[in-house]
Order: C-alpha cells, then structure tokens, then sequence
C-alpha cells in the first residue's frame, strides 16, 4: 500500500469506522463511512488524492493519540 501521505488503514464494518495512520504518525478514526468507500481507497492507486476528494471533510472524525 505505498502512499506518501498515508501509512497505514483499517475498517470495522460492524461500526463504520476507517481508521487512517498517517505518515506524520497522526492516527484518525472516521465515523459512519460506507464500505464502498473503504473498499474504494483500498483499490485506488493514489490512496492520498482518494481520501482527500472522497473522505477529508465529508465524514465526522475523531484525532486519537499516537499508538
């Protein structure tokens, strides 16, 4: 999964929630995204220029502490 903005992400179906660790080490949980969403950055061949056309400022997040 290179991206040079985004390390590393994960989906709970059962809550709808995308988890995103960027490469600055800033991890966000995302609420209520649809899986074909999901499903869409794992596919797209820029996961950067997805999240931000598709995901940044249209789902409701939540910044978590460093793992």
């Amino acid at each position: 999964m290179p991206s040079s903005v985004i390390k590393y992400f994960s989906y709970d179906a059962a809550t709808e929630t995308l988890k995103i660790i960027f490469v600055t080490d800033m991890i966000y949980q995302y609420k209520k995204v649809p899986e074909k969403i999901y499903k869409m950055l794992k596919a797209s061949g820029s996961k950067g220029r997805y999240f931000n056309r598709h995901i940044k400022d249209k789902f409701k997040f939540q910044k978590l502490e460093e793992e």
